[in-house]
């Protein structure tokens, strides 16, 4: 195995860092945010049959099929090619945060749904007692409680968004694993070029997990506090 040919590739693949970070991060957020908006669709009974019935679909069906759809099926539709949404569908970057964003939407609100029913329920009637308004509950009762009861999920969630970036080098973008592949088909040294992909992968990864600990321990310290007595 050639350290020196690793090190050339680490580095080369690291161009696509930037890339994938910004799919990462923009999937994350417009994944929570439309999860968000599916956890208020429940809150009425026609709601709640429409967030169930795409919660099934994105979940219940492969991500990478779902680039595919986005990327390849619309452009089949007239009415979608004569659209003001055609130049942003007709790029592959839009396309693949596009399906990026909808599919982490569908597991993100499961996993709020989760931590919204484990909010004990005498809290919220604490709250209504003390006089608080349905809004400022929300802000300052429901939602802390479901978020912390949902971080250890989500925390899984936001690295498997990150290993799913790397399905967008299908449609051609350059991400780290595009230039990964593009870099096998030019040398045919696999074995050294995966191995440098996957160091960063996991290095990233590390850095999620540590972080989500470190976030536990700031929202629950009482926890911590005693398993290590």
């Amino acid at each position: 195995m050639d350290l020196s040919f690793i090190g050339t590739m680490f580095l080369r693949i690291l161009g696509g860092l930037p890339l994938t970070l910004n799919l990462w991060g923009l999937s994350l957020l417009g994944g929570a945010i439309l999860a968000l908006g599916l956890n208020l669709l429940r809150t009425t009974r026609v709601g709640d049959k429409v967030a169930s019935a795409y919660v099934f679909v994105f979940r219940g069906t492969p991500l990478l099929i779902q680039i595919f759809m986005i990327y390849f099926g619309l452009a089949g539709f007239g009415f979608i090619r004569h659209s003001v949404l055609w130049p942003f569908l007709r790029e592959p970057y839009w396309c693949g945060l596009l399906a990026l964003v909808l599919n982490d939407a569908a597991y993100t609100s499961e996993i709020l749904r989760g931590g919204l029913r484990a909010v004990p329920r005498g809290a919220v009637e604490a709250g209504r007692v003390s006089g608080m308004s349905r809004f400022t509950i929300l802000r300052r009762i429901t939602l802390p409680l479901a978020i912390r009861q949902a971080l250890p999920a989500y925390s899984s969630e936001v690295i498997s968004m990150l290993k799913a970036t790397a399905l967008v080098s299908t449609i051609t973008l350059m991400d780290m694993t595009g230039i990964a592949r593009a870099a096998i088909s030019e040398t045919w040294r696999a074995v050294e070029i995966l191995l440098s992909a996957a160091a960063i992968y996991l290095a990233l990864s590390l850095i999620v997990t540590q972080l989500s600990v470190w976030i536990e321990r700031r929202l629950s310290p009482w926890q911590f506090q005693r398993t290590n007595r």
